[in-house]
Parts: structure tokens; C-alpha cells; sequence
């Protein structure tokens, strides 16, 4: 069989497709580098060329995946003119949309899927935090708000939601009802 070779950013995607799709259908657990190597027709060698331990690749899924959620929450900040209020009336808080049959998607947000989950939502807190400080910076610049410590003000933001949004006894509906009428509350207030 003839070797084939690929890119170096198209095989390291490649990898963490074919992790991913393991990790959900057989659970990370039971999933081993050789497992992932043999499901792409790939020496294992190969595999750790990318990424040195499954650990590391696990990580990096989970950070790319938190990246792709970040980028769909930001998407409404690339409308001009909008103000800070407006900005969390039409920022989405969950974005793995049921339509999203992505293995990384189920994988994190399945009913097994706790501790990975608030893994992911750590690491979308931790991207988030500067976009959300420099949105307080620039709301700042224009007048609309006067925030003494916006570094401060944006890990209150961004982390402080994760008590409501992990709170699966309360409905979805509800916790984005919650979160943005407080949020907005508190843009009110230091306007």
C-alpha cells in the first residue's frame, strides 16, 4: 500500500477528528493512541509525532472545540456601532446547537460528559475573559460605562455565569434569562 502523505496541519486535524470520534463512541478511557493510530490506517509513531501523550491530545480537542464555541459567541461583536447592553441581549450563551452532529460536540456535551464539559467550559471562560475585557475597555473609551478594574469586571462576567449555566435543574431558557438580565443590571448601574 502506498504511503500517503498530507499536510502537516491537515494530519494533525486529521488526528484530532479521529480521537474525538473515538473518545465519543468508545469513551477516552478505553481509547489508546494505537486505537486512533489504527482507525486512520497510520503507524502509531505517527500519532505521537503530533501530539507526545494522549493527555496532550485530549487537551488540544477540547481547546480547539472551546475556540470553535468562542468564535460563534463573539460572532455578534463584529456589528458596528453596538453597545455593551445590546452586545449581551444578542450574544448566544449556548451555542452546541442540537443541529451540531460533530463527534466533538457530543462528546462533551452527552449525558456522561460532566467533567469534560466543565473542562470545556473552563477553557471557553479562559478565551473569553480578554474579549470581554477589552469589550469593558472600549465601552469604557466610549462613555457608555466608567469600570475602575475591567480585568476584574470581566472575570466576574465570564466565570461568574457558570453557576447558573451548570445548573441543570434549572431550564435553559431560564439560565439565559438570569444571566443577561443581571449582566445587563450591572451595565446599567456603572453607566
Amino acid at each position: 500500500m502506498p504511503r500517503i502523505t498530507k499536510e502537516p496541519g491537515e494530519r494533525r486535524q486529521e488526528i484530532l477528528d479521529t480521537a474525538m470520534k473515538l473518545f465519543y463512541e468508545k469513551g477516552y478511557e478505553k481509547t489508546s493512541m494505537a486505537d486512533i493510530a489504527t482507525a486512520m490506517g497510520v503507524a502509531q509513531g505517527l500519532c505521537y509525532r503530533y501530539f507526545p501523550s494522549k493527555e496532550i491530545l485530549f487537551d488540544t480537542a477540547i481547546d480547539q472545540y472551546a475556540q470553535s464555541q468562542v468564535d460563534q459567541i463573539t460572532k455578534v461583536l463584529k456589528k458596528p456601532g453596538i453597545s455593551l447592553v445590546q452586545m449581551v441581549e444578542e450574544m448566544p450563551t449556548f451555542v452546541e446547537a442540537e443541529s451540531d452532529d460533530s463527534y466533538a460536540n457530543r462528546f462533551c456535551h452527552g449525558p456522561e460528559s460532566r467533567k469534560i464539559h466543565n473542562q470545556l467550559s473552563m477553557s471557553i471562560c479562559a478565551r473569553m475573559k480578554p474579549v470581554v475585557k477589552a469589550q469593558l475597555d472600549a465601552a469604557n473609551g466610549r462613555g457608555e460605562t466608567h469600570i475602575e478594574d475591567t480585568d476584574a469586571a470581566a472575570s466576574f462576567c465570564v466565570y461568574g455565569q457558570l453557576g447558573i449555566l451548570l445548573d441543570q435543574e434549572l431550564p435553559r431558557e431560564e439560565r439565559v434569562r438570569r444571566i443577561k438580565t443581571f449582566l445587563i443590571g450591572i451595565i446599567k448601574k456603572l453607566s
